[in-house]
């Protein structure tokens, strides 16, 4: 990056630049202009929702693999080309940490209930509101990534931490309804 030329805003015109910066700020998500990465991880979901379907069972841990590799490779790059450590507006991090979190608890939710179940939304919510409680906070290892970990692998990986998090809070409740 040129010093003596100002980094590019984040805008529709950044977004439609490059096919990295449309995936590192979720397809226009991350442009909210209040709490974009709450933005991101709510199109996270529906994004989710629409491709659990689709998606036989077997591709989810490839889909989240390479998500994540190619994620850190995306964000970084964009992240760069905003001359920022981590700006608010790439919320690729947060969509693939929903899809992440969303996935675990409904394993979980079908070892309790057979392969079948849904995943009841009231589960759902209470995985978002965890893993945005995380993220935002950032205390514990979510904090310590987010400080010591550079660059794109950075980016991902402490919002990969927060939804780790979220689904070891999420499990005990979600074994508490499945026996319910």
């Amino acid at each position: 990056m040129n010093p003596a030329r100002p980094a590019p805003r984040a805008d529709w015109r950044f977004l439609l630049s490059s096919p990295a910066h449309f995936v590192a700020l979720g397809c226009g998500s991350g442009l909210s202009p209040i709490a974009p990465g709450t933005a991101g991880s709510l199109f996270g979901w529906l994004a989710y929702l629409g491709l659990q379907p689709l998606l036989p069972a077997w591709a989810w841990p490839w889909l989240l693999l390479f998500g994540f590799a190619a994620g850190v490779a995306i964000c970084g790059r964009t992240a760069q080309a905003l001359g920022m450590h981590d700006p608010s507006p790439v919320v690729w991090d947060e969509v693939l940490a929903m899809w992440l979190l969303l996935w675990l608890a409904q394993q979980g939710w079908h070892a309790l209930r057979g392969p079948h179940a849904g995943l009841p939304w009231i589960l759902q919510l209470a995985a978002f509101a965890l893993f945005r409680l995380f993220d935002a906070v950032k205390r514990g290892p979510v904090g310590w990534v987010d400080r010591k970990v550079p660059g794109g692998l950075g980016i991902m990986l402490d919002d990969l931490v927060a939804a780790l998090l979220a689904a070891a809070v999420l499990a005990p409740l979600s074994g508490f309804l499945g026996h319910a």
